[in-house]
């Protein structure tokens, strides 16, 4: 055997695995943002309210979730020792935004005559 590939071998075998989530949180992420502001802009069509005003902050702060998300899982795919740290953080952070997502559905679905 090659003296360089057992070499490289060693040093590989001490690095962990990525996990490789990042690379579905980024994209969706960024879908979920355009999705927030899709809800948002369809909110408008109809007759202005208090509940209304709500929903729109709710769906805003949902989309700085996502970006939020978004950056976590972007940062973490760079190579550096806090990956997966970085990468942990997106997936909880997304899943947050999920539910927020969840809520403002629930309300709207609520506030619709």
């Amino acid at each position: 055997m090659d003296k360089q590939f057992l070499i490289e071998q060693t040093a590989t075998a001490d690095k962990p695995l990525p996990r490789g989530l990042s690379t579905h949180i980024l994209p969706t992420s960024a879908t979920m943002i355009g999705v927030c502001m899709t809800v948002l802009s369809i909110g408008h069509l109809g007759t202005g309210g208090e509940w209304h005003m709500v929903i729109d902050k709710l769906l805003a702060i949902d989309a700085l979730v996502f970006l939020a998300s978004a950056l976590l899982s972007f940062i973490s795919m760079r190579p550096n020792p806090l990956s997966t740290s970085y990468e942990t953080r997106a997936e909880v952070v997304f899943v947050a935004g999920l539910g927020l997502l969840a809520l403002g559905a629930v309300a709207l679905a609520f506030m619709i005559k």
